[in-house]
């Protein structure tokens, strides 16, 4: 199996037309245009009935006292964890995912799900945890939601698509779901899998 990209190729920047936030001419950070990537794929196991598709940023901070504090940084030694920005499950196996298919700009509270384009269905994401005590952003976050990475971060995030092909063509999942439910029902169902990693900061002291 194979996974690409025509909006970055692998190990490279992401782009910030497909990022949450970009760096800001005022300030840290501004909201950005939030596109999914284009993303394709070929080579697919003999068998394939549906994909599923998940983002992961593995270098989240896993404690936030300095995550986007003035005079301070988050340190390169803290302990990282998963993040997830996109959980998408019953694809199907032929065409491509055009660039804004499925997301397009930042919704306050989330955009609706789980039901998405061409069939499929999208879990939440980590920015429904993120936002939960933000009265102006908190909901339940369906579908892709890209890059914002601490500005202060000394290190720049990864984030890691991968593409999964089943031998279903539709997982046994009703109503909400998240990336750990997702990964639950695929269990047993998985005939291959490809990877695509971009990086991404807005930290201007952080080189790629």
């Amino acid at each position: 199996m194979k996974l690409s990209s025509r909006n970055f190729a692998d190990g490279s920047r992401i782009p910030g037309d497909n990022a949450f936030c970009v760096p800001a001419d005022d300030g840290h950070v501004a909201l950005a245009a939030n596109r999914n990537p284009h993303l394709a794929w070929s080579d697919l196991p003999a068998g394939t009935r549906s994909l599923v598709l998940i983002c992961n940023d593995p270098d989240a901070p896993t404690k936030g006292d300095d995550v986007n504090q003035e005079g301070r940084t988050v340190p390169a030694s803290l302990p990282r964890a998963d993040f997830t920005h996109w959980v998408l499950i019953d694809l199907a196996p032929a065409g491509e995912i055009a660039e804004g298919e499925f997301s397009s700009g930042v919704t306050a509270g989330g955009k609706p799900g789980p039901d998405g384009p061409r069939g499929t269905r999208q879990g939440i994401n980590d920015y429904t945890a993120w936002f939960a005590g933000d009265a102006q952003m908190k909901g339940d976050y369906h579908g892709y939601d890209g890059p914002c990475p601490p500005w202060n971060d000394e290190i720049p995030h990864r984030y890691v698509f991968t593409l999964y092909a089943l031998n279903i063509a539709r997982l046994p999942l009703e109503g909400r779901f998240t990336v750990a439910q997702a990964k639950r029902a695929m269990s047993g169902h998985v005939l291959g899998e490809a990877s695509l990693t971009g990086v991404y900061t807005l930290n201007p002291a952080v080189a790629l």
